[in-house]
């Protein structure tokens, strides 16, 4: 009888973790998709497939479902990203893999933190995340850099978002053209930042 009980409350607490889930992705899908003031627990019950009673179960408020969808989508990004000074070309192939992926609805969020708190909310995380990333990615270079923070801005700047915009949506570049000028940047700041004294060498990025 504890057996069979055991059973049915762990399977309980699977299918929450389930729906848990699958509220969560529908949270994320409307942030990237719509104006965040439209993100209703109306609209993420319908995506998700449940109740708008159990997105309250699981989540209490929607702003604390938005809080929890912006941690695990976050969570989601920094797992992705690959982050290796030791392989720019696969550290830059998965930002644009992401960037593919995300960059419409990540713009679309940028363009209303000046008066959405929940686009703010995701925004400003947001820049860290990108901040830590070249920080792990560029670590050697920016090492040796005279200027650590001015190599680090740079290398931020050459492969922001806004970037990728610029050459995939406004220039209407495909994939492998937009790639190749973002590492055309990052070639170029990488060979411009004056070393340190008595700095280790910082390694040229390897042909890729």
């Amino acid at each position: 009888m504890k057996t069979t009980r055991t059973y049915v409350m762990r399977e309980r607490a699977e299918r929450a973790e389930r729906t848990r889930e699958r509220v969560l992705t529908a949270t994320v899908a409307l942030g990237y998709s719509r104006p965040l003031a439209q993100l209703t627990l109306q609209a993420v019950a319908d995506r998700a497939g449940v109740s708008v009673q159990t997105v309250l179960r699981q989540f209490g408020t929607r702003d604390e479902l938005i809080a929890a969808a912006i941690e695990h989508e976050q969570g989601q990004v920094r797992d992705d990203r690959v982050a290796d000074p030791d392989d720019l070309a696969a550290s830059l192939r998965s930002l644009l893999v992401e960037y593919e992926r995300l960059g419409d609805g990540m713009i679309r969020i940028l363009g209303q933190e000046e008066w959405e708190p929940a686009a703010a909310a995701i925004t400003g995380p947001g820049r860290a995340l990108h901040r830590s990333w070249v920080m792990r990615a560029f670590a050697p270079a920016i090492a040796a850099a005279a200027d650590a923070a001015a190599a680090t801005d740079l290398l931020v700047a050459a492969t922001d978002l806004y970037v990728w915009k610029l050459f995939r949506r406004d220039r209407g570049l495909g994939r492998d053209a937009t790639a190749a000028r973002i590492r055309a940047l990052v070639d170029a700041v990488l060979a411009s930042l004056p070393s340190g004294p008595g700095a280790p060498e910082a390694s040229g990025p390897s042909p890729s």
